[in-house]
Order: C-alpha cells, then sequence, then structure tokens
C-alpha cells in the first residue's frame, strides 16, 4: 500500500490490531505491534526491520521495532488463536490446509537453517522451512499457525546431529527440550492446538509430502478428520472390490488368518488398468488469465480418472480395526495429450463424493501458493533478518496478520454473490 491508500484504512487498522493484541498488557507493545503491521503493508522493496523504520515516520524507531519482533517476551500463540477465530468467522473454511515454504538464507547463523530440500527452489539449498496451517475455501484463505521445523543436524540426540549448530542452539534461543520432529507431525501438532482455540475444519488438505505419509494420514483418521492428499505414484492399493480369503487350516501349527491372495500394486498401475477412456473432463475454477469463462477468465479444466481402492501397508494392516482394509478414493489427473496420469491424490471422504467435488478439492490447495507468494513478494514474510527461534515466529504471525488484514480489505469490497461462493 502507499502511505495515501494506507492512511484510507488506518482507522481499520488501528481497531484490528488492536483486537489481535488484545492479551497484550503494555502500551508500547501494542504501539510496536501495529507499528509493525503497517510497515509491512507499506509499499517498499525490503520488510526487514531498518528500511521499515525509515518509511514508518514517527513510529520508525528501529530498536523499539527490533526489540517487539525479536526480544518482547509476548505468546505468538494467543494472537494465532485471536486470528484464527477472527478468519473463521470472516472465510467460513471448508478446508484446512497443511503446506510448507522455504527461507532462503546466505549464512548458516540463524535458528535452524541448513541445507535442505524446500519446493521454493526446487532443490537442496540453505534455508529454513516453515510448515503452516491455513483456513481455506474457493474464494479466500488465511494462514494462522506456524512451526519452524528442525533439522536433525540442530538436534543433539540425533545421530546426525551437527557439533555447530548444537552449540548454536542456545544463542538463538532453541527451547532445550525441542528436537527434530517430522514435518507431517508438526503438522498434527499444528492441527491439535486449533482445534483447541475451538477453530475445528473436518477436512484437511495437503500435498505429497504430507500424503505419501501413512502416519500423517492414520493421525487424522484417529482425530477424526477426513482427508484429500497429494501422493506420489508408488504408494499401494487394493481393488475396492478385493476381499481377504482364509487358506485353508493343514491342521498343524498356527491356523492361518485372512489375507488378500494378490499383492498390493501401485495406484498408478490401478489407474492405467482402467485406462484413458475412464478419465472424465472437469472444469474446477476459473483461472487468472483472460478468457471465455463466465467472469470472463480462463476456465481451468483436464481429464480425470477417480477410483474406489483399499490402501495397503504394513501400518494400515496394524491399524485395521477388523480384516478388510478400508476402502478410499485415488484421484488421478490424465490430460488427454499425456500418455499417462501425470498427478495423483488420496480421500477418505464418502463413496458418495461426486468427482467434481473430488477434483474441487484436490485443486483447492493451491489457493496456499497464493498466500505463500503474497505475502513474500508484498508483506516480506521471508524479509526477516533475525536469527532467534522466537523472533521468526514473531515476525511470521505478524506478516499472518498484515495477511489476513488485506484479505479483510478484499472480502469487504467483493461482490456479495462472489464472497459467499
Amino acid at each position: 500500500m502507499t502511505p495515501g491508500e494506507l492512511d484510507q484504512v488506518r482507522e481499520d487498522l488501528v481497531a484490528f490490531t488492536a483486537e489481535m493484541f488484545e492479551a497484550f498488557t503494555r502500551t508500547d507493545q501494542h504501539r510496536w505491534g501495529q507499528a509493525y503491521v503497517r510497515g509491512l503493508l507499506l509499499d517498499g522493496r525490503r520488510k526487514s526491520v531498518e528500511p521499515m523504520a525509515a518509511r514508518l515516520g514517527e513510529d520508525g524507531n528501529r530498536q523499539a521495532l527490533a526489540h517487539f519482533v525479536t526480544s518482547s517476551p509476548w505468546d505468538w500463540a494467543h494472537v494465532r488463536a485471536r486470528l484464527a477465530w477472527r478468519m473463521h468467522e470472516a472465510i467460513d473454511p471448508t478446508v484446512l490446509v497443511v503446506d510448507d515454504t522455504g527461507f532462503l538464507k546466505d549464512g548458516d547463523a540463524s535458528a535452524c537453517v541448513s541445507r535442505q530440500y524446500t519446493g521454493t527452489a526446487g532443490k537442496v539449498t540453505n534455508c529454513q522451512v516453515g510448515v503452516s496451517v491455513h483456513l481455506a475455501r474457493d474464494h479466500a484463505s488465511a494462514p494462522v499457525n506456524w512451526r519452524l521445523f528442525l533439522p536433525k543436524s540442530w538436534d543433539p540426540g540425533s545421530d546426525l546431529a551437527d557439533p555447530v549448530k548444537v552449540t548454536r542452539r542456545e544463542r538463538c534461543g532453541i527451547p532445550a527440550d525441542l528436537g527434530h520432529v517430522e514435518k507431517w507431525q508438526l503438522a498434527l501438532d499444528m492441527i491439535d492446538e486449533t482445534r483447541s482455540w475451538g477453530v475445528d475444519v473436518p477436512l484437511v488438505l495437503a500435498d505429497a509430502g504430507y500424503g505419501d505419509s501413512i502416519a500423517f494420514r492414520l493421525g487424522l483418521n484417529q482425530r477424526g478428520l477426513h482427508y484429500m492428499v497429494g501422493i506420489s505414484s508408488t504408494p499401494t492399493a487394493y481393488p475396492a472390490d478385493a476381499r481377504p480369503v482364509t487358506p485353508p487350516y493343514s491342521g498343524t501349527g498356527r491356523p492361518p488368518v485372512p489375507k488378500y491372495p494378490d499383492p498390493a500394486r501401485s495406484v498408478k498401475a490401478l489407474v492405467i488398468e482402467v485406462g484413458r477412456n475412464a478419465a472424465r473432463p472437469v472444469q474446477w475454477c476459473e483461472g487468472s488469465r483472460p478468457g471465455k469463462g463466465r467472469a470472463g477468465y480462463k476456465r481451468m479444466y483436464s481429464r480425470f480418472v477417480a477410483l474406489r481402492v483399499r490402501p495397503a501397508g504394513r501400518e494400515i494392516r496394524e491399524a485395521a480395526k477388523g480384516v478388510e482394509l478400508a476402502e478410499c478414493w485415488v484421484l488421478a489427473e490424465w490430460p488427454a495429450k499425456e500418455a499417462e496420469p501425470v498427478e495423483f491424490w488420496l480421500s477418505d471422504l464418502p463413496a458418495t463424493t461426486s468427482l467434481t467435488t473430488l477434483v474441487r478439492l484436490a485443486k483447492l490447495r493451491w489457493r496456499i501458493e497464493h498466500d505463500y507468494r503474497e505475502m513474500k513478494q508484498a508483506l516480506g514474510l521471508a524479509h526477516f533478518e533475525g536469527r532467534t527461534f522466537n523472533g521468526w515466529h514473531h515476525h511470521v504471525t505478524l506478516v499472518s496478520l498484515a495477511h489476513a488484514f488485506c484479505t479483510l480489505r478484499r472480502l469487504a469490497t467483493a461482490p456479495k454473490d462472489a464472497a459467499l461462493a
């Protein structure tokens, strides 16, 4: 926003930040919290403390802003809870979306920085990785919870611990009891925390980085949550009509137990077996490019196959309550010009769920890429120059507030039919 545009919404911003920071007991925390969010909203190439302070006029106290984001002892969980309440009311989300994003770093002094893979760069590189949970529906989304991923090299209890990084933990303010936790477990922990705030959305979306984890899917089942998750082509399953068979008993040894007579096959093989003629065209939304859609934009469509299957795997068998494995949907995108399917999803939604609904939900996860892009390009998500664990969590929380404020403004000015879509 330009200074003039921000002046026009200054009153709304003050009210919004007062609501988000209601738990703060000190007036200086209210002041510098609101100033920091205002600095994130103002136009500028960099959104680190020093350039923001230069743009904030009378509130441009670099030392006070740096102290607020890095050292001030405010609880980010309280702020995120209030953010989640507000955005749950504004968006009326149909799904929770789990994802992660990379924060590229040149040095190695920041908390949890390591050489690791991030989709942000599409390769292994020096970075931090943040896992986030978003409230979403077709027309809007908002990040409401975050965790900074701690690699094994930072965990003194790991065989892969790096002595230099372990020594740096105290300077970075990493809690002594915090060790390496897989990203899928961080996601489940955040979902639990979000539900503890009274924000309960019964359907979770995630990409294959999470969907390929059987433990993640079982964790959602144990919480009574449904899922629509991306998977790679290699997870195995049985056809839905497969049934376990008890082999004849020879009369000696333990009686045989029921088992599926044929080996499980990859989901890719099961989809290819039904053939490309089973694929059906589905349009799930209109994109951002001009086209012939109803709103004047290009229609987003492709061809999809949906199959009922029984996912396999030792963890699934051990968790099964009965002899038969549970049925799920496999959804595969198979464009007309492709020789094989190009993308796969797995979902435990009911068998009555339509193909159009499955496709729309699978593609809805991409809304979160818009969140990341806006937060990184316009709101300074990756511009934090502090090195502490608390500072990172404070910064991403404040960027989430700035993003939410922008989302609320868009919803307030959108046509009613679009806002209710």
